[in-house]
Formats: structure tokens, C-alpha cells, sequence
């Protein structure tokens, strides 16, 4: 039997999964920073390093609901505490790591650490707070969440500049640390008593098609979209997917309730949950790559200009949840990312070389937006199905809003390469084998790397293009975040109906 705390201290348990919480962002956006001092010191391909962010995303997001349901079955306290330890032990290593292989390795360890005690820590905080108050322990784990998001680009910019790419590592395991020790005294432990066994068919078919297809997506613009390699990847992830739609169906006890998918409120969710990715969370990774890389900004400057970006998540998540309590969720989810697209539209008219000062509006805006739905997304996760069911409504939620951002990632990856690409097949002078290793680099913000194999090209040139496919991304996805918005009150009107009876 696990410990279980004598005395409740709900406050003190809070505190433990807000902290956990902050590892989240910071083991984000802090490589996303610390990518440039990475690769000047261990060197890897653009595909190789892109993987220190996509592993972590991969692992956390393709194991968040086997997380919930094991969660729901051995108990949320248990599960936090292993999932907290397991995510500072990988941190620890990372300090010592000496290769990008050993790198992408540990982050994949560390995302499956964030996936047990994200998913056990929320569904443990649904058993400790009821009504008002759990939306206001929500509201304040999404803004802790925002806090990570905020201060993680300028900590890991100091961090890197300081004392070397590793110590930031060193400072996620320490607040981890923190973490398990308060859960180990505060936590109180719970279970559903219906809980069954793991969906280890699910959970594996899963996870396997999710790896394939973003693994097709990260490799595409390098061999081709329509290379046997894309192909066959993009083939086995769609047989995959199949295979777990139909395991799901058959299953006693599924690990994804597919009927659930049909309740309109729910499936409302799911699309929110994945709606930040496309229009904030993308920037957090791009961005750095965009200012170190091709502007010449320091990774401290970088970071201090992102904190225009995420400082908004300080506050607005937590008004949205106070909000929340006279306007209808929906509204101010939609809301806001009508906001967050308009401030993305702002940002594609700023070509690299525009001033720091100029940048940080649209990225203040788009901050802004973003906000307002995450201060309420985990709320609305929860309220979908039965408190029972917590852990399960907190992985599936929780599962694509991060299997989202995965993917949203090796999108935009894959996007802005193959504009780059068809720009550099249009230079006279080049070959399409010398555009072809070009683009990558210069997506990922290698500008030197891809000056010296366009050598009938000026960096300044190369600038130019890279801004271009920066701008036509931004409105692409300005449209993914308008169309969403327009999405989100149709979905979520009976949940708004059902509060209005209530009243």
C-alpha cells in the first residue's frame, strides 16, 4: 500500500502539482533556447536535433493516457511520485550526456516521466477540491504552467549564457525535487475502485502510430513527400490508427472510450486542447530558431524578447478562470483565439531585422489570446465525464492537447522547410541536390551552414527567403486558429445550455 497521507493539506498537495507543473514548460522551452549551444558542442543534423524537442513531445503525448488510466487503477499518488522521479533522474543524466543520441534517449525518459504525473497529478487534485474551488486549483495550475512558459526562455537564456547549456537541465531536475518531496508528505492517495487493467494493445497501437507519423513528418522535407520513406511511414501510422480504433472498440475496458468522441462537448475539448499548438505553442520553438539563428540575437536576448510572448500566462489564465463564473467558457475560449490569430497576422508583417521593441506587440497579443483558453481548458477537461473517470478524462484531454503540439511541431517543421525549399529551386544558379540540403538549415535557422552551400548566395538573400516562408506559415496559421475559434461555440452550446438551466 502506498502512504497515504493522515491529515488532508489540499493547499500543500496543490503547491506539489504546480511545481511539477512548472517542469513541464521549462523542459520545453528551454532546449528550444539552448538548441544553438547544443549543437555548436555535440553537432548533429537539423532531422537529429530536432528530435531533442520531438522526442520529449513524443514520449509525453503518446503516453498520457495509458498514464491516466494506470493512475485511476494504482493510485494518482503513486503514479505522481514515480512520474516526478523518473523525470528528475532523466534530467540529472542530461546534465551528463555526451551525444544527440544519448540526448534524444533521455528526453523521450523525461517525457514519459511528465506523462505519469501530469496525468496523476491532476486526476489526484479532481478528489481534492469540488466546485469553485476545483476551478480556481485548475485556473492556478494553468497559470504555474504559464509561469513556466513565461520566465523559461529569459531562465534558460541566463542559464546558457552563464553556465553552459547543461545547467538548465540541472535546474528542472531541482525543482522536481521539490516537487516529489512535498507529494511524498501532502499528497493524498485515491483510486477508482472500477478501474480495470491497462489497454496494452491500445496504448502500444497508439503510441505507434503516433511515432510514425511524426517521424514521417520530421524526414519528409529532407526525402520527399512522396519518397518510399513517406510513404511507408505515413502507411504504417494510418494502419496503426486502424489497428487502435479497432482494439478500442472491442475492449472490455478501453483505454480511449471512442463513444465519448460523439458527445459534442467532448470532442469540443479535444479540438481546444489542440488549438494553442498551431497558435502559440509553435512559436515557442520557432522562434528561438528565427532570432539566434538568423537575426543574431543571444540566447539571453532571445529569451528576454519571448518573455513578451508568455509573460501574458502570469495573469490571464486565472482572470479567465474568475471569468468564467459570469461569461460561458466557450466565448472566451473563441475569444481569445480570434485575438491570438490577430496578433499571428501582425507578426507575419515583421520581416527579420524588425526591432525587438517592434516584435514584442503581435507577440504580447498573441500571448493575450492564447491565455484566456488555457486558463480553462483543464477545467472543461475534467467537467466532460464523471469524477470517477478523472484520470481518463485528464489523459485523453491531455493526450491531444500534447500529442497536438507533437504534431503541430513536425508540421510547421516540415512547412516552413518546404518553403524554403521551393524558394531556393527558383534561384538561378542552383541545383535542386544544393536546395535540397539547403533547406533544412536554413528552416532550422542554420543561416552560415546554408550560405556555404549556396555560395552563388549572399546571407542577406538568404535572410529574404527565410522571411517569406516565416510570413506564409504565420497566416496559415492565423487561418487554423480563426477557423478553430469559429469551431469552438458550436461544439461546446449544450454544455453552455446545461450551465444556463442550471442557473
Amino acid at each position: 500500500m502506498p502512504h497515504q497521507s493522515t491529515t488532508s493539506h489540499p493547499l500543500a498537495a496543490l503547491l506539489a502539482v504546480c511545481l511539477a507543473a512548472l517542469c513541464m514548460p521549462l523542459s520545453f522551452t528551454g532546449p528550444a533556447v539552448a538548441l544553438p549551444a547544443i549543437a555548436g558542442e555535440l553537432h548533429g543534423t537539423p532531422l537529429a536535433l530536432a528530435w531533442i524537442t520531438n522526442a520529449f513531445m513524443l514520449s509525453f503525448g503518446g503516453c498520457l493516457m495509458a498514464a491516466g488510466a494506470l493512475a485511476d487503477r494504482h493510485g494518482r499518488k503513486r503514479l505522481f511520485l514515480l512520474g516526478v522521479g523518473v523525470f528528475a533522474a532523466a534530467a540529472l543524466g542530461l546534465c551528463a550526456a555526451s551525444s544527440i543520441a544519448m540526448l534524444g534517449v533521455l528526453r523521450a525518459v523525461q517525457g514519459l516521466g511528465c506523462a505519469l504525473a501530469l496525468s496523476a497529478g491532476l486526476a489526484a487534485l479532481a478528489q481534492l477540491f469540488d466546485g469553485a474551488a476545483r476551478t480556481r486549483a485548475f485556473s492556478l495550475v494553468g497559470t504555474t504552467f504559464g509561469a513556466g512558459l513565461a520566465f523559461g526562455p529569459i531562465t534558460a537564456g541566463l542559464l546558457v549564457s552563464q553556465f553552459g547549456w547543461r545547467s538548465l537541465f540541472a535546474a528542472t531536475a531541482a525543482v522536481a525535487l521539490a516537487a516529489l518531496l512535498l507529494a511524498m508528505r501532502f499528497l493524498r492517495e485515491s483510486h477508482n475502485p472500477q478501474a480495470g487493467k491497462l489497454d496494452w494493445p491500445g496504448a502500444i497501437s497508439f503510441t505507434g502510430a503516433l511515432s510514425l507519423l511524426t517521424y514521417a513528418l520530421l524526414q519528409a522535407p529532407d526525402q520527399g513527400w512522396t519518397s518510399s520513406a513517406s510513404v511507408l511511414l505515413s502507411g504504417g501510422a494510418a494502419l496503426l490508427l486502424v489497428l487502435f480504433v479497432a482494439v478500442e472498440r472491442r475492449a472490455a475496458q478501453p483505454m480511449l472510450d471512442l463513444s465519448l468522441l460523439r458527445v459534442p462537448a467532448f470532442a469540443g475539448v479535444q479540438l481546444l486542447a489542440a488549438a494553442p499548438a498551431f497558435s502559440f505553442v509553435v512559436l515557442l520553438v520557432l522562434l528561438p530558431a528565427r532570432l539566434i539563428g538568423i537575426e543574431g540575437y543571444s540566447a539571453q536576448a532571445a529569451g528576454t524578447l519571448l518573455l513578451a510572448l508568455s509573460a501574458p500566462m502570469l495573469v490571464l489564465p486565472m482572470a479567465a478562470g474568475l471569468a468564467a463564473q459570469r461569461i460561458a467558457p466557450a466565448y472566451l475560449c473563441s475569444a481569445g483565439l480570434l485575438v491570438a490569430a490577430g496578433g499571428l497576422l501582425w507578426l507575419a508583417a515583421c520581416a527579420p531585422g524588425t526591432p525587438g521593441s517592434t516584435l514584442a506587440c503581435p507577440l504580447i497579443v498573441i500571448g493575450a489570446g492564447i491565455s484566456l483558453p488555457w486558463g480553462l481548458m483543464d477545467g472543461l477537461a475534467i467537467s466532460v465525464a464523471p469524477v470517477e473517470r478523472a484520470g481518463m478524462a485528464a489523459g485523453i484531454f491531455n493526450t491531444t492537447r500534447v500529442a497536438g503540439e507533437g504534431l503541430a511541431l513536425a508540421i510547421v517543421a516540415a512547412l516552413l522547410a518546404s518553403f524554403v525549399l521551393k524558394a531556393l529551386q527558383g534561384l538561378p544558379g542552383v541545383s535542386a541536390g544544393q536546395a535540397a540540403l539547403a533547406a533544412p538549415l536554413l528552416a532550422a535557422g542554420h543561416l552560415h551552414e546554408s550560405a556555404q552551400l549556396l555560395l552563388q548566395c549572399d546571407e542577406q538573400a538568404l535572410v529574404h527567403i527565410y522571411g517569406e516562408a516565416f510570413r506564409r506559415l504565420l497566416k496559415i496559421l492565423a487561418g487554423i486558429s480563426t477557423l478553430t475559434a469559429l469551431l469552438i461555440p458550436a461544439c461546446l452550446r449544450q454544455r453552455m445550455h446545461g450551465r444556463a438551466a442550471a442557473r
